[in-house]
């Protein structure tokens, strides 16, 4: 084995447990990786400088300004985020004025919701027609036994793809803590819908008592969109919760580097995944949700809508400040790993 293949081991084995082996580097594989990293498009999202936004200190117009010093490519945004300086709660001048000075920066906007409810769903899609985007996230928040969840969920699906066809969207299904990606999976291949597919998180599979790399293999075939960050995992009772942290740092308990090469790699002719969204969650802590030994049909809780409590020992203005840092932190380190595999594979070729 040379150099190169065992520095592209090391970095694709990284929290890995060991039972799929990274690729040989061949010039092919190398050809296409080189391909992927030139076109990957790579996204900010609101919630790094969540209590910023939270306390008007950020407004979200703003974030399209950190984007484009970043030189992202777009920026992912809940339609809450900001309180009452939130898309959801601007007029219809202040939606025209975010939309153009988006498109003056040349940035792309996707959209989030935290819901696949009918009333929230209309909401979303007609800010979505005000400002010209196509690209909404969902996930669902039910409680009950899994089997009615999932019907529900199903049934709200099927009216997401109505409405994608009727206004020329697209609907990304991300795997939110409380499902598996199987389960998700199942759902989307059910409907088999040419609009609606999923979005990845990094780590919200461990809530669901899943590992990173099976989860992704599960989903692979349906996502379109990436929420990336780091986690530390925590057990509890007979399952795991996780604890936000920074990305790539030495608590972050997750296959970042395999996941990144996994995801760029999807789709044969062309990159399946259209987004990579930095979505620091430094701090941020969600309990275990689905158990090891539940039962067949396990009942699911209600759960809220994602939000990071103040630390220990931090006031408001420390956490403001901080999660500046933070989302600095991200990019660095994404940039550092998507450099690393550049090299790798320019240096495959030049052999």
């Amino acid at each position: 084995m040379n150099c190169i293949q065992a520095r592209f081991n090391s970095l694709l084995s990284h929290n890995t447990d060991g039972s799929c082996p990274p690729p040989q580097l061949t010039a092919q594989l190398a050809s296409k990786l080189i391909d992927r990293l030139s076109n990957m498009r790579l996204f900010a999202h609101a919630y790094p400088l969540l209590s910023n936004l939270t306390h008007g200190r950020v407004l979200p117009s703003e974030l399209l300004d950190f984007a484009w010093r970043h030189e992202l490519q777009g920026l992912s945004l809940h339609l809450l985020d900001g309180e009452a300086n939130s898309l959801s709660n601007m007029n219809p001048k202040q939606l025209q004025a975010f939309s153009d000075k988006a498109a003056k920066l040349g940035l792309d906007v996707h959209l989030e919701i935290s819901s696949t409810r009918k009333e929230d769903v209309d909401q979303v899609i007609a800010i979505a027609r005000a400002i010209g985007t196509r690209n909404i996230r969902v996930y669902s928040r039910y409680e009950g036994h899994l089997s009615r969840v999932m019907a529900q969920i199903e049934s709200d699906l099927r009216y997401l793809a109505e409405q994608a066809d009727l206004h020329d969207l697209y609907f990304d299904f991300e795997q939110h803590e409380e499902l598996k990606s199987a389960e998700i999976a199942r759902l989307l291949q059910r409907l088999d819908h040419p609009r609606l597919h999923a979005l990845f998180d990094f780590g919200n599979m461990i809530n669901a008592c899943e590992q990173p790399m099976p989860a992704l293999q599960q989903l692979a075939p349906h996502i379109r969109q990436v929420h990336m960050k780091g986690v530390r995992v925590v057990p509890e009772q007979n399952g795991f919760g996780h604890y936000g942290v920074l990305q790539g740092s030495v608590e972050d308990h997750l296959p970042s580097a395999r996941m990144v090469f996994e995801l760029l790699m999807l789709g044969e002719h062309q990159p399946q995944v259209i987004a990579f969204i930095l979505e620091q969650e430094n701090h941020y802590i969600a309990p275990a949700f689905r158990q090891s030994d539940e039962a067949a049909d396990p009942f699911i809780d209600y759960r809220e809508m994602s939000e990071t409590a103040l630390p220990p020992g931090y006031c408001v203005e420390r956490m403001m400040a901080e999660e500046h840092q933070w989302a600095n932190n991200q990019i660095r380190y994404v940039r550092d790993l998507l450099s690393e595999l550049k090299v790798l594979a320019q240096l495959t070729l030049g052999e």
